[in-house]
């Protein structure tokens, strides 16, 4: 056994410890019902601890929900002390993983926050490589801030106060920061500490006609709210699960467009000052009042939404809904009309309505979910048109305009290495082999970019984890959002996409991911110091049976994950990025520096040890790279040549001459050779024997051989007898 193989081995081991050693308590912790939904919040959570001046909490109350504190005063007497309420209660913001951050937060009487408590989170990052205690030190820099305060992550300015962002978690502390921000607001609005500039009235113009179904569609008195079949995990031989047409009709010209004026006047007759209809109609496999609708209950699949407050509908506030005037209103199965009875609501601001629906994904495991389409009355509608509304802007473009100067020159790094390798024809005739500047410096300079910029400093290193969240998003709900809260990880992903698909892994494995990037850096430092002489290729015999290594390792993460993603984020830490980049080796434990350590080390004396033998994000990238459109070029006698198999780094050059486009790191090295006629060797046997008959040497074509001489002859005539 040789000693590379002896250290691979070790490595393994050293793994085994740093997975022994990665643990989280509140990842995905098991929520009881009564904590999320029941009247005593505070019978499933320790508010108490975020709220310590408190000995009594009431039952939950209010929309959105929170519980009175109450406990003894400087006389003695019990007074109201402040507020404890559930994030999840009040706003509904994913995030990285897609799922929302369960946190229990306490306010006093005067808006101050007194604690903040994570509850449950699903962030893979704070499950293997950040340690939760990270999280517990951001959340920290809340206590006794006011709930109203602008709070921003990084320096603050324009009047907002900065936060210590979590390193290498950046995305999760901004929607932490907008879940604690925005549920702390919304909570000290409602019981007054916080005042909210008043909304004047939704008054509707005079305007009076009758319009078509497509008319209010196209000017948005109908919207549209389509769940296909797919997005729920049901048949789509069946049609959509749900196709709905809703609006506001109360605007006069709307009301009367759709009911017709003896309908509308009934409708107003029957509303009180502060009652607003809503129609809806659809079609699909389910119904929109919900299956689980009794007397005297709730509608469980629509509800409204508005600002923080969100609007249900019982039994009382729905009206049959028996015809639509328009003729060119489309065929529907059921139809009604539900009434918001709520001085909170204001038809002048914009508005949501909300679906909600059990989804099962492929892997047969339900989840919850909500499908939304906003609403805003037309402008036209409204006297003075549509009032000047701020809405939140999602984190995901805050992370963009906050960082567009590194995403610009990162995009612009990705397309000068694509702009680069697509010209490698021209790159490599200017080199030979043992003098080739044009390809050996730009791609030494993109290694440094990639350990330093996109590695250590943007924490741009694509994982497998990564995989596994795309999986699972796809096997259940797919988020956009989610994946655009980490601008370079998505550009990144989109360009090795593109490149796999045109090239095949190698442009992304062997010339930018950050830790391939930086293991070619350690063989290079080694062959500096004089480590030249000791620095091996394991047995090409060896090489092809270890290098399936990787491959088991993807199949057996993805496999884990459709049972336990906790696990499969686990088992995961088999990459060393997350201790070499995102967190640093040095704030983990010791195994993880003998792991990260020993990749290092071996890079000193062999090319890429951990890429070809250990890495699953490699071989999730060779599988679809078999299929890329452009491959290097061979000649017939590269069959039974093995020139280039003698210095092919990666090892990926068969017995029979064939590049294995999975393992080709594309370094070039035997397309140069291609074109040298010093060193491949039909191309030296030619230029010798030309020599020797003292025949010209030609240029070499795009076949890899001499232009043949009688080709150049009839070329040359044809160009004198041109007129």
């Amino acid at each position: 056994m040789t000693p590379i193989s002896l250290i691979l081995r070790s490595l393994l081991a050293c793994m085994l410890l740093c997975l022994a050693t990665a643990r989280a308590a509140v990842y995905d912790a098991e929520l009881p019902a009564g904590l999320l939904h029941g009247p005593d919040l505070c019978a499933h959570a320790a508010c108490a601890d975020v709220l310590p001046q408190a000995t009594r909490f009431s039952q939950r109350m209010g929309s959105p929900q929170y519980v009175q504190g109450f406990g003894k005063g400087p006389d003695g007497a019990e007074r109201l002390q402040g507020y404890v309420f559930l994030s999840t209660d009040v706003v509904d913001i994913p995030a990285y993983s897609g799922k929302p951050v369960v946190t229990l937060i306490g306010m006093d009487t005067r808006g101050i926050i007194t604690g903040v408590r994570v509850l449950k989170h699903s962030e893979p990052i704070l499950l293997a490589g950040i340690p939760e205690s990270a999280l517990l030190d951001f959340i920290r820099q809340y206590v006794g801030r006011r709930g109203d305060a602008r709070l921003e992550i990084g320096h603050g300015g324009d009047g907002s106060a900065g936060l210590d962002a979590i390193s290498g978690a950046t995305v999760t502390a901004i929607a932490e920061n907008q879940v604690i921000s925005r549920s702390a607001y919304e909570i000290g609005r409602q019981v007054g500490i916080f005042q909210q500039d008043a909304r004047p009235p939704a008054r509707f113009t005079a305007i009076d006609e009758t319009l078509g179904w497509r008319k209010l569609v196209d000017e948005g008195s109908v919207m549209r709210l389509l769940v296909a079949a797919a997005d729920v995990g049901a048949d789509p031989a069946n049609g959509p699960w749900l196709d709905l047409y809703f609006g506001y009709l109360n605007v006069p010209a709307v009301g009367k467009s759709l009911l017709g004026d003896d309908g509308y006047r009934r409708l107003m007759a029957d509303l009180g000052p502060n009652d607003h209809a809503l129609f809806v109609i659809g079609n699909g496999q389910t119904s929109f009042k919900g299956s689980g609708f009794v007397r005297g209950g709730i509608y469980d699949r629509i509800q409204v939404r508005q600002d923080a407050q969100t609007f249900t509908f019982r039994d009382t506030d729905y009206l049959n809904l028996y015809r639509l005037q328009p003729p060119d209103t489309p065929a529907y199965g059921e139809s009604g009309i539900f009434i918001v009875r709520s001085a909170n609501f204001n038809p002048a601001w914009p508005w949501t309505l909300q679906l909600l629906a059990n989804q099962r994904g492929a892997d047969g495991v339900k989840s919850f979910a909500h499908f939304d389409a906003q609403y805003w009355v037309p402008a036209r509608y409204l006297e003075g048109g549509h009032p000047q509304v701020v809405q939140a802007r999602p984190a995901w473009q805050a992370i963009w305009l906050e960082r567009w100067p590194q995403i610009a020159l990162f995009v612009a790094l990705l397309a000068a290495t694509a702009a680069l390798y697509s010209q490698r024809d021209r790159l490599v005739r200017t080199s030979n082999r043992k003098h080739k500047p044009w390809i050996s410096r730009p791609r030494t300079l993109l290694w440094l970019c990639s350990v330093a910029f996109f590695g250590f400093y943007l924490k741009a290193q694509p994982s497998v984890t990564q995989v596994m969240t795309w999986l699972h998003s796809l096997l259940h709900q797919w988020k956009w959002e989610l994946f655009l809260s980490d601008p370079f990880i998505f550009l990144f992903w989109w360009f090795i996409i593109i490149t796999v698909l045109l090239w095949g892994r190698g442009l992304f494995c062997g010339w930018l991911c950050p830790f391939g990037s930086l293991q070619q850096l350690m063989l290079k430092l080694g062959a500096a110091v004089g480590l030249k002489r000791w620095q091996r290729l394991l047995p090409k015999a060896l090489h092809d049976k270890l290098r399936w290594v990787k491959y088991g390792v993807f199949f057996v993460l993805i496999g884990v994950s459709l049972f336990s993603m906790e696990r499969a984020e686990h088992l995961a830490e088999i990459e060393p990025f997350k201790s070499t980049f995102l967190v640093g080796v040095w704030n983990r434990t010791w195994p993880f520096w003998l792991f990260v350590g020993g990749i290092l080390g071996l890079s000193l004396f062999s090319e890429r040890p951990y890429c070809k033998y250990l890495c699953p994000l490699g071989a999730g990238l060779a599988l679809p790279g078999r299929f890329r459109l452009f491959g290097l070029k061979r000649k017939a006698e590269c069959t039974s040549c093995h020139a280039c198999a003698a210095g092919c780094g990666s090892h990926a050059i068969d017995a029979h001459g064939r590049i294995d486009q999975m393992e080709c790191m594309l370094c070039l090295d035997c397309m140069v050779m291609y074109y040298d006629d010093h060193a491949c060797p039909p191309l030296v046997k030619e230029r010798k024997a030309r020599a020797a008959r003292g025949q010209a040497l030609t240029r070499i074509g795009s076949d890899g051989y001499f232009v043949p001489l009688d080709s150049l002859r009839a070329s040359l005539r044809e160009r004198k007898e041109a007129p």
